[in-house]
Formats: structure tokens, C-alpha cells, sequence
């Protein structure tokens, strides 16, 4: 065998190898990517149960008596943003600023939600409603949910940003189009799913 054959047969391994490398690279990347999606998809999900419970919780703490009005009108308005907020379907956000949207629209209903709670706390009458009730236990365990999906989400966003920064993956990612994807951000206290827990021996307000 010449040695312009034996060149050519170390090119087209060397080829090859690189070929293969790549392929695997970007099989790689898009189940990462993949993955991501999915967990966003869970996130969304969770996020919609508690948006769903809003109406029923509303409609049952305002038939307490003298309940505060400002206060489930904050809750109202808080879900109608949430309804509003669009983002593009197809996947996880890639824009930073869209998530901070979400994250900030979802933000505003909890803190809504924790609002409206508190003040229920004075309304001892509300133990007699067994729907209340009902709507405590499925709150607390959506919460619950919230913090463990936003949790696993940002997991996958980790490994998929992590994947697109090292050799060789980072060529792949240059030439298929991948882009880093933005976390939730962590705010202090954010991994303790709020408390809804009731002091049903509190006096309820007086009656101006």
C-alpha cells in the first residue's frame, strides 16, 4: 500500500471518528434539551393547579362575613395577570426576561394567595367549611409541588448549560443553534413552600 493510501485511510478515519463524536455531541444535546422541556411542561402544570383552586377558594372565604374585600379583589387580580402572561410555546423560555415575567406574575399571586390566608386566619366560622378545608390541603400540597418542580427544573437546565460550555459539545452547540437557558431564581426562604395552616381559636374582627 502507497503511502498516499495509507494517508488517505488515516484522513477518512480520522473523519469518521470526528463523525461520530459529532453525532453523538448532538444526540446529546437534544436530549438535554429535551429534557428541560419536559420539566418545564411539569412546572406549567403545577403552577396552573394552583390557578385553577383560585376560583373555588375565592368563592368560598367570601361567603365569610365581613370578609376583606381589597383582599380577594388582590387575589382576582393577580390570577387574571397570570391568565394574561403568553410565552412561546415549543418549550422552555431561552429569553431570561421572559422567566423573570413568569417568575413575577407567579410571584404576585402567591404572595396574594399568602395574603388572603393570613387574613383567614381571623375568620374562625371558615372551619365549619368542609370545601375550605378541602382547598387548604390541595393548596398546600400544590405548593408543595411549585417547589419541587422549579427545583428539578433548574436541575435540568444545569446539566443542558453545563453540556453546551465543554469540548466537544460547545462546537455542536455553536453549529446547531443551542443557547444556555435561564433558572428560576432562588429567593431567600423560596425552598419552604408557604404555610397554610389555620388559628381557627383567633376572635374574629369586630363589627364596626
Amino acid at each position: 500500500m502507497s503511502s498516499t493510501s495509507k494517508i488517505l485511510l488515516v484522513l477518512v478515519g480520522i473523519v469518521l471518528v470526528l463523525g461520530i463524536a459529532g453525532i453523538s455531541s448532538y444526540n446529546g444535546l437534544v436530549s438535554l434539551q429535551q429534557a428541560t422541556n419536559s420539566q418545564w411542561a411539569q412546572v406549567e402544570n403545577v403552577y396552573q393547579r394552583r390557578a385553577d383552586l383560585v376560583p373555588n377558594l375565592v368563592s368560598t372565604v367570601s361567603g365569610a362575613a365581613n370578609f376583606e374585600k381589597s383582599t380577594l379583589l388582590a387575589v382576582t387580580q393577580a390570577r387574571a395577570s397570570v391568565g394574561k402572561l403568553t410565552l412561546p410555546p415549543g418549550g422552555a423560555p431561552t429569553d431570561p426576561s421572559q422567566i423573570a415575567a413568569f417568575e413575577k406574575a407567579q410571584g404576585d399571586l402567591g404572595s396574594a394567595l399568602s395574603r388572603l390566608l393570613v387574613v383567614s386566619e381571623r375568620y374562625p366560622d371558615l372551619k365549619a367549611t368542609a370545601g375550605f378545608r378541602d382547598l387548604q390541603a390541595q393548596l398546600e400540597g400544590t405548593e408543595n409541588r411549585i417547589s419541587v418542580e422549579r427545583g428539578r427544573f433548574n436541575e435540568a437546565v444545569q446539566a443542558y448549560d453545563t453540556r453546551i460550555r465543554t469540548f466537544p459539545a460547545v462546537i455542536i452547540a455553536g453549529l446547531g443553534g443551542f443557547t444556555a437557558r435561564p433558572y428560576f431564581t432562588a429567593t431567600a426562604g423560596a425552598e419552604v413552600p408557604p404555610k397554610v395552616q389555620f388559628d381557627f381559636n383567633s376572635p374574629a374582627p369586630s363589627k364596626p
